[in-house]
């Protein structure tokens, strides 16, 4: 059972998501390619604006639907690790 004095966790970069964090509900299947109602991970706004910066909406239908998939991607994988180190609830911008 969760602790609900523990903040979430991305499950991308593995930072906790603090309350005054920026963060936001990805749907694992894009909602224009029939993920409406599907199931969603609570991510790091900057986590998430930068899959969709990096992937088209098709891409992450097809290839990149589960976290795991996400995690795999090269330049994700690099992204993830660099923003890793940063402080929890670190705003910065999409590169």
């Amino acid at each position: 059972m969760d602790d609900p004095d523990t903040d979430p966790t991305c499950p991308l970069c593995g930072r906790p998501i603090p309350p005054e964090a920026p963060q936001s509900r990805h749907h694992l299947i894009p909602r224009l390619r029939g993920g409406k109602g599907g199931p969603t991970v609570l991510l790091h706004q900057v986590c998430h604006s930068t899959i969709h910066r990096t992937l088209s909406e098709t891409e992450l239908a097809r290839h990149y639907n589960t976290v795991e998939a996400l995690r795999s991607h090269p330049e994700l994988v690099r992204f993830f690790a660099w923003v890793a180190k940063r402080p929890p609830g670190w705003k910065g911008k999409v590169r």
